[in-house]
């Protein structure tokens, strides 16, 4: 069954929201923690290794049950049944949504066309359990008889991103081997990377759904080449593999067919992490750490499938979203992750994100009349603190914040641990609070300048706070709790699709500039004329070849 239409503004929840949101869109923060003593508490949800504390953000109880009311009018919790039990949620490729069935336990029953789904990851995931042991062992071995040492993953969007990051993030837990991605379609890129490279010690990982996406052939064909500059086309076999569904156009490229590691179109791209395209995580942290992240991930799901929405870490936050994009008109997010390892975190769920929910249609076709979607941003703290703070402080856009930190220090230098942590506490509290006049009034007293510089000085120094903010606090960052910490963005993701009546899982956004890319790109390479482009671009194609 197909999930149901409903228009989140024609609800009585939501014309609700709108009257409350009128109440309560002028009150501060501050007032808010005045005059409940157990709003820190009530407003805080524990679970397992994750206290995440929704108390930062400008909402009240009556707040929170009209969200939910919301969820409920929209049907969240049939919507829910349908995703994890294989229902064509992805109506406009026909498609089910079953990254959750990824990581589920091998007693688990999802069935696609009358078949459990089941005993097929388990058996893609023997393979990718039984080539990672022979890779990092050193029982695999290259042309030569070298083992490997430099892993290369080529791929782009979810055949990049994820793996990507989750490698980054996971770097402690990194073997011996060197792992390397390649996905922009720039020559340069892949220069860069090969440069540093001996073919004899070297495994490529082609992830390609189709094994026709441009970026990734085009980086694989040259990778190719280069490889075969130093050993024969039979080498090919033994130093590449694929994650593809096209059977006959890996072998034609000379890649063993035992060496091809199956996905199913019931995963997306940007979900596909936890499927064979993530045989690189598993070949750079081992395959008990992959399966250490699957499990977190599968804990995230029971909590989410399971857990009251009053008590649900997802759904409470993709409400917040609706909360502050539909009624406060606050267009973007940012994710603050207080750990370096999660540098790619942001520009991970940029992809997860928006290109998911940036849609204008409804799930009837029509064309919204409120918006969808959030634009997703950040960087590390403590650097971000140095970078753009300064706008979320004291700009005149309201940017609510995720702040993300973990209470263990992986490496245990405890003076750098709580200097970082310090500064996570204190920018939540700063952004909440603000700085008043008085409080500027009572610094400026103490310092020598005169109170005509003081008077010139006041109004740039005061904060309005009232910036809101939630606070993730996880005890350590491990395979584990990262799985949980994507799989509660991912579950996010789906909620706030169900709430504004959009598809979550197609792209066709993504396609156009594709499709139109082809074209200039035969015009390029044959000199041809660019005459059926509007005058800028011809204008444009013009000075690049003539130029």
């Amino acid at each position: 069954m197909a999930l149901k239409s409903t228009n989140p503004t024609t609800t009585n929840s939501w014309k609700k929201l709108q009257s409350h949101f009128e109440t309560i869109k002028g009150k501060h923060l501050k007032e808010l923690f005045d005059t409940d003593s157990n709003r820190a508490t009530d407003l805080t949800i524990k679970w397992d290794d994750f206290y995440v504390d929704f108390s930062k953000n400008r909402i009240t109880d009556e707040t929170l049950a009209c969200l939910i009311d919301l969820a409920n009018d929209v049907d969240l919790k049939d919507a829910i049944s349908k995703y994890f039990s294989g229902d064509i949620i992805n109506a406009t490729e026909g498609r089910a949504v079953l990254h959750t069935a990824l990581r589920s336990p091998k007693t688990t029953e999802v069935f696609v066309d009358g078949e459990n789904i089941i005993p097929k990851v388990f058996e893609v995931k023997e393979k990718i359990r039984g080539f990672t042991e022979a890779v990092v062992s050193g029982e695999h071995k290259g042309f030569t008889g070298q083992t490997i040492t430099d892993i290369v993953n080529i791929g782009i969007g979810g055949s990049d991103l994820g793996p990507a990051m989750v490698v980054d993030s996971l770097q402690y837990y990194k073997n011996h081997l060197n792992t390397h991605f390649v996905s922009n379609v720039d020559g340069d890129h892949y220069n860069e990377i090969i440069k540093r490279l001996k073919p004899e010690t070297t495994l490529f990982v082609i992830v390609s759904k189709t094994f026709t996406t441009q970026e990734t052939l085009s980086n694989a064909n040259s990778i190719r080449a280069w490889f075969l500059e130093s050993l024969p086309l039979e080498a090919v076999s033994k130093h590449f593999v694929a994650v593809s569904t096209n059977i006959d156009s890996v072998k034609a490229f000379g890649i063993d067919e035992d060496n091809i590691f199956p996905m199913k179109d019931w995963v997306g791209g940007r979900f596909s992490l936890w499927s064979a395209v993530g045989l690189s995580i598993s070949l750079a942290i081992g395959y008990n750490n992959f399966e250490s992240l699957l499990n977190g991930a599968h804990k995230m799901d029971k909590h989410f499938r399971d857990t009251d929405f009053k008590e649900n870490i997802p759904v409470i936050s993709a409400l917040l979203t609706v909360w502050y994009n539909n009624f406060f008109n606050a267009e973007s997010e940012a994710i603050i992750p207080y750990s370096q390892y999660l540098n790619q975190f942001a520009t991970y769920l940029q992809q997860g994100i928006m290109e998911s929910n940036g849609k204008y249609v409804d799930r009837k076709g029509n064309v919204v009349d409120y918006q969808t979607g959030t634009i997703i941003w950040g960087e590390p703290g403590t650097n971000s603190q140095h970078a753009f703070f300064q706008l979320i402080h004291q700009g005149t856009k309201l940017i609510p914040a995720d702040f993300i930190g973990f209470i263990e220090s992986l490496h245990g230098n405890k003076d750098h641990h709580n200097k970082l942590m310090s500064n996570y506490f204190a920018q939540t509290e700063a952004l909440m609070n603000g700085k008043t006049k008085a409080e500027v009034l009572s610094e400026l007293s103490g310092q020598s300048t005169s109170e005509e510089e003081k008077d010139k000085l006041l109004p740039f120094k005061i904060f309005e706070g009232n910036k809101p903010t939630t606070s993730i606090l996880i005890k350590k960052l491990t395979p584990e709790s990262l799985g949980k910490l994507i799989a509660m963005y991912e579950h996010k993701i789906f909620v706030q699709g169900i709430v504004w009546n959009i598809y979550s899982y197609d792209q066709f956004g993504v396609e156009l500039g594709k499709q139109l890319a082809k074209t200039i790109l035969k015009e390029l390479d044959s000199g041809t004329s660019a005459s059926q482009h509007d005058t800028s671009t011809q204008n444009l194609i013009t000075h690049f070849r003539t130029s």
